[in-house]
């Protein structure tokens, strides 16, 4: 990119600029934020239907795990495309589209009468949420002033958070209220509601917006960057339940030369002087590169805790779905709290609540894997609050203060290809960290299906965990140095 011959034209998108009036601004927030609340939510809560959905819909091992992980693969493959569209065509348009396809894809969830049916709508959810989830953090960017825009980034961070705990805690809840009798299918058509409500406030309340040129799409690049994803995705959420079968690593294998053909062609587009997919002239910018690599450490250790907790507590100590869900309550909690906090933190003491949250994190990680050396399968459920609080207010102060820095480096046209670069990594992360800690996590356990064998996998897991986030909290370092020559 650095020998760029002709000078590239400016993505169409509206003036980011232009912030909405204070009252506006602050009535729109909530509203596009339960975009982002809904997709984390939707991501986590089918992990805690699994066995309903097995036992309603003689769903098979296979059938499962596409129907938690399709969601994970269309969402993440299509999170890129979603961010440029929203550049091309207009943050709102693409806003208001998302989120009305991911409540339609909601109710063909909740209505799926076969596990076909229920996966192919799964995966329709997962693209619905791709289109949206980009255009959340463009228009935070487009509707607040820079003064105002970390209070509003670390609300983001709360609806991040705080959706995904949800899944695990509120999902569990459902299930047992059972309303209406509706068993599984609660789950998703809780989503309709929410959809009823969101999408006419958004229509109400999101300044309209026009492209500045006739907007262009790059179809090579769609499909190259897409099928690149999908190669590394689908093996990642399927291989381990498979057992690593041959077509796994071949697929693993195929991923990165079409990446490379894929970066080539975007390369060629941008010295031709057109609009490639993905734009890499993002990468030039040290602050936005460190930034999404502390980004994918940290994602990959959130990720794998959960996975790792979540069987500790389900399959090692015997805790029903409710129950387990009930123990991430602290962590969502203090994630809220935190990130709310962190941001009078951050504007007072900067780039060190970045550090602060990352080293929160990689202590509360190593307090859980000693504590599960000392006690073993006899630990009560109760005494992992703690250090899970102290996970969440280490998440809750490094996630919202990582990704202004990260987007603070972005000129306001590109944001949108920004935000879908960065959503990309969390989720791609988030698939490798627990593929990687999963691996890690059953090689320890082995035959050993007691409370005790457990036990010591998830020792093992949360020591990985320790690991990522200490990566990231070196990786931050980085970050705080190249943020000083800021560039864009």
């Amino acid at each position: 990119m650095a020998h760029t011959t002709t000078a590239r034209p400016t993505a169409p998108t509206a003036p980011a600029a232009t912030a909405a009036p204070p009252a506006r601004r602050w009535l729109t927030l909530p509203v596009i934020l339960l975009a982002t609340f809904m997709a984390s939510f939707d991501y986590m809560v089918v992990n805690v239907a699994a066995p309903a959905l097995a036992h309603d819909l003689h769903a098979g091992q296979a059938a499962l795990e596409l129907v938690v992980g399709g969601y994970g693969f269309s969402y993440a493959a299509g999170l890129i495309t979603g961010g440029k569209l929203g550049d091309l065509f207009g943050h709102r348009r693409m806003f208001l589209l998302g989120i009305t396809a991911f409540t339609a894809a909601s109710l063909l969830c909740g209505v799926a009468g076969s596990p076909g049916q229920l996966v192919g709508a799964r995966l329709l959810q997962g693209l619905a949420a791709a289109a949206m989830a980009p255009q959340v953090l463009a228009l935070i960017t487009a509707l607040f002033p820079a003064q105002e825009r970390p209070r509003a980034i670390s609300w983001f961070g709360v609806a991040l958070g705080v959706g995904g705990i949800a899944g695990q805690v509120l999902g569990g809840l459902l299930l047992q209220a059972d309303p209406l009798g509706l068993g599984w299918r609660v789950i998703f058509l809780v989503n309709l509601p929410v959809g009823a409500v969101a999408v006419p406030l958004a229509a109400c309340l999101l300044p309209r917006s026009r492209p500045t040129a006739r907007p262009r799409l790059d179809p090579l690049g769609v499909l190259g960057l897409s099928g690149a994803l999908g190669l590394a995705l689908v093996p990642l959420v399927l291989g381990r339940q498979q057992g690593w079968p041959l077509w796994t690593w071949l697929s693993l294998a195929a991923a990165l030369p079409v990446l490379v053909a894929t970066i080539a062609w975007e390369r060629r587009l941008t010295r031709a002087g057109r609009e490639p997919l993905l734009d890499l002239a993002l990468f030039r910018g040290r602050s936005f590169t460190v930034g999404l690599l502390v980004n994918a450490c940290m994602l990959a250790a959130i990720g794998s805790q959960m996975f790792t907790v979540t069987l500790l507590l389900q399959s090692g100590l015997g805790l029903d779905s409710r129950a387990a869900g009930l123990e991430f309550l602290p962590l969502g909690l203090a994630t809220m709290a935190a990130s709310l906090l962190g941001r009078r933190l951050t504007a007072r003491y900067g780039h060190r609540v970045l550090v602060a949250g990352t080293l929160i994190s990689t202590v509360a990680a190593a307090v859980v894997a000693v504590l599960l050396q000392l006690s073993g399968g006899a630990v009560p459920p109760p005494a992992l609050a703690l250090p899970l609080a102290l996970t969440g207010l280490g998440n809750g102060l490094a996630l919202p203060a990582l990704m202004g820095a990260v987007l603070a480096t972005v000129a306001p046209q590109r944001i949108g290809a920004a935000s879908g670069v960065l959503t990309t990594t969390q989720q791609f992360s988030g698939a490798i960290g627990v593929a990687g800690v999963g691996a890690v996590f059953f090689a320890v356990l082995g035959p050993r299906v007691s409370a005790d064998g457990y036990a010591g996998a998830a020792e093992a897991g949360m020591w990985c965990v320790a690991g990522l986030m200490a990566a990231a909290s070196v990786l931050v370092g980085v970050l705080v140095r190249a943020a000083r020559p800021s560039s864009s």
